[in-house]
């Protein structure tokens, strides 16, 4: 009996490990995709990230930031075609952008991270 609870928890504690070690291949194309709404850089940010629209520019799009715990921390009405975003009272992590129409839908997200 005990050899087979320690055989289930190897397999168990194994597949565990096995699935936070994979990782899977950057796709140049994706990478590049033409049909992103909105592209921002430098990613990791220090100081400032910004965000440009690429195409189908809409100034009634809303701009969200959430830090990783899902508290937002920057939204903007009405986006500019350019949205500088300054760090200064940011942590250091990982957070998400959200881009919305004015009915609140979610047309594009992403994740860019911070360093300081």
């Amino acid at each position: 009996m005990l050899k087979k609870a320690f055989t289930i928890a190897l397999f168990f504690f194994g597949s565990v490990l096995t699935g936070y070690g994979q990782s899977k291949p950057v796709n140049e194309s994706a990478a590049n995709d033409d049909s992103k709404i909105i592209q921002f850089y430098p990613n990791p940010a220090t100081t400032v990230i910004n965000f440009d629209f690429q195409h189908d520019y809409n100034n009634s799009y809303s701009l969200l930031v959430f830090n990783f715990m899902g508290k937002k921390v920057f939204e903007t009405k009405n986006a500019l075609s350019r949205t500088s975003l300054y760090l200064e009272s940011f942590y250091r992590g990982i957070y998400i952008f959200q881009l919305r129409d004015k009915n609140g839908a979610i047309l594009e997200s992403g994740k860019f991270q911070v360093i300081k």
